[in-house]
């Protein structure tokens, strides 16, 4: 293992849940990925891009709840603004979204 952190390093990282609310192909992006709008409740709504076309439809994402971490920086991909990382595991060439196995209030904490 590299880089370790410790529990308040760990601390610092917000994870939430949220419910994605919208999809969009992503066609500037240099791989091929989704522009995602996802519902954090009382967080807001957030917007995220993720190379997940190979696994995951549109239709199949919508309403779909996932885990991202709420507190990075907005990033600038193309045209468009990333403001939360949107996580998975790789799989290959595939990432596959975590996410809960019951549904949740949107924007709960992730421990």
């Amino acid at each position: 293992m590299n880089n370790i952190i410790t529990f308040e390093d760990f601390t610092k990282v917000d994870l939430r849940v949220g419910t994605i609310i919208d999809v969009n192909d992503f066609p500037e992006a240099r791989q091929p990925a989704y522009q995602l709008t996802i519902d954090f409740g009382e967080l807001g709504v957030k917007k995220s891009s993720a190379q997940i076309t190979t696994v995951y439809n549109k239709l199949d994402l919508l309403n779909k709840q996932i885990v991202a971490v709420v507190n990075f920086p907005k990033k600038q991909i193309a045209k468009f603004m990333s403001e939360c990382l949107v996580l998975g595991a790789v799989n290959g060439k595939d990432v596959i979204l975590l996410n809960p196995q019951l549904k949740v209030k949107n924007g709960s904490i992730v421990s």
